[in-house]
């Protein structure tokens, strides 16, 4: 038997497969691009995500016909947020506005602004969101707005092509500003409050319970006798943590992707959305977690590394394998503007103290700086909901860089934690939650935390230095925001 993980991603979708002891076999992705029709607008065409999933799946059915065969269960993971709108039909109604679309920000403060909203979800309204969108598109397309009988997060979507059937799991669901998240039930008042209806919500499952199964044609062109289920799966970031094994409290990872994510679970429901920071529902029963969200952490990097034209990787090991002291240079990694603990879309970024002098090596040094301190910034906002770190993961792109990983711990003055090479990110979190689906095994026996290959401890010879720099990169902020 095998299972399948999907990790439906910005940049790209991967497919996993792992075999019955829940390890790693087999994996294929392949990437898309998203759209920026205006300046804070980010869209997708959702028949992108299934032709690259029917893609991904013809590659490994044709190279692992025997074990595609073999699939027993189906978990999907998805980037969060995103609106996609279909009709009576289940026709896609215009391309999908993604989290990182800053659009609906005066819609996001009007919902925000209204009583018991971040009581029952949990949250601030972010203009990422997915309610704000709606009023959005009820405002701008209003004519489309009446044709909506589903809105569904994009991960809901893939498993309505999976299965014919709209479902989406709490973690996700937790995103919207439609959830009550503290009960893990769709809210009739969020509902009102953005001008939609239960009906027009998908039905809700845990990230660990079957939703449908697979749709015949499917199963015909994977070659697949007896249809697997397809379990609710997980938010994006919801997955990454089953597949790191973080479900309890204390366990949590920090991410250094397209976006930058300081997460830690907790085993109780404690939302302070006065923080910006996320309190969601975990992808398993009665579990929930908190997070900091900066829009922009290897983003920067890549962002520096095309008006350089020079690769990330090349860009970063021109610092050497040494950790330096703090940068003259400061960078604010606002480049799409900001969640935690800031909750601005319209701030934008910024290089401070350039000189004649300053090269390539200083400028990519305080990006690495930038997104540090920005992290930091989610860790003093995680303890104000009095949330602990007992072992924190190291993981995404970024994260490859030894030296950004030092600079990182020492920030955050957390060791650090480096998986032993091997899969865990949010595939396999998929693929282990389709597991749990399908067997009806315990979670805390399938959602394994990996093998530590390395702790990165913090620099204490230049921990002090890094705090004065934090405190001085923290100070600039509204200097920034204040500027004309």
């Amino acid at each position: 038997m095998t299972y399948l993980g999907i990790d439906l991603g910005t940049s790209g979708l991967r497919a996993l497969l792992i075999d019955e002891s829940g390890d790693f076999h087999a994996s294929a992705e392949q990437r898309y691009s998203t759209d920026h029709p205006h300046s804070g607008w980010s869209e997708q065409d959702p028949k992108h995500w299934t032709d690259t999933a029917s893609g991904v799946m013809d590659a490994l059915r044709d190279e692992y016909p025997k074990e595609v065969a073999a699939i027993k269960g189906i978990g999907v993971s998805g980037h969060m947020h995103g609106a996609t709108l279909l009709d009576k039909n289940g026709t896609v109604l215009r391309p999908c506005i993604l989290w990182n679309d800053t659009r609906a920000y005066e819609e996001a403060q009007l919902l925000d602004s209204i009583a018991e909203v971040r009581g029952l979800s949990g949250n601030i309204v972010f203009p990422g969101f997915t309610a704000p969108k709606l009023l959005w598109v009820r405002k701008n397309e209003p004519e489309l707005f009446a044709q909506i009988d589903k809105v569904l997060l994009p991960a809901a979507y893939l498993n309505f092509w999976l299965t014919g059937e709209t479902f989406a799991d709490m973690s996700d669901s937790a995103g919207t500003s439609w959830l009550d998240t503290g009960r893990r039930a769709w809210s009739d008042y969020l509902l009102s409050a953005g001008d939609m209806r239960a009906d027009q919500m998908p039905r809700l499952v845990e990230g660990c319970e079957t939703g449908g199964t697979l749709r015949k044609e499917l199963c015909a062109d994977w070659g697949i006798a007896t249809p697997p289920v397809v379990v609710g799966g997980a938010g994006d970031n919801a997955a990454a943590a089953a597949g790191i094994g973080a479900l309890n409290d204390g366990q949590g990872f920090v991410s250094l992707g397209t976006s930058g994510v300081l997460m830690v679970a907790r085993d109780s429901y404690a939302p302070a959305p006065e923080t910006a920071v996320h309190t969601f529902c975990h992808a398993v029963p009665d579990r929930w977690y908190q997070m900091g969200v900066i829009l922009a952490a290897t983003d920067s990097l890549n962002w520096l590394s095309n008006v350089l034209e020079a690769e990330p990787a090349a860009l970063t090991m021109l610092l050497g394998d040494n950790l330096k002291s703090p940068s003259s240079t400061r960078f604010l990694p606002y480049i799409s503007g900001e969640r935690t603990p800031h909750n601005d879309s319209a701030i934008r970024g910024a290089f401070l103290n350039l000189s004649v002098g300053t090269d390539r090596s200083e400028m990519v040094q305080a990006v690495l700086e930038g997104v540090s301190f920005a992290l930091a910034d989610c860790k003093d906002a995680l303890a104000k909901t009095n949330a602990s770190f007992e072992t924190v993961f190291a993981i995404g792109g970024g994260a490859q860089s030894r030296y950004w990983v030092e600079l990182l711990a020492t920030v955050l003055d957390l060791p650090l934690a480096i998986p032993k090479s091997g899969e865990f990110g949010a595939a396999m979190g998929a693929a282990r939650l389709a597991m749990i689906g399908a067997t009806s095994a315990d979670p805390h026996d399938i959602l394994r935390s990996p093998e530590i290959s390395e702790k990165i401890e913090p620099n204490t010879k230049l921990k002090g230095a890094f705090a004065a720099a934090h405190h001085a990169y923290r100070d600039s902020y509204k200097y920034l925001r204040d500027m004309p």
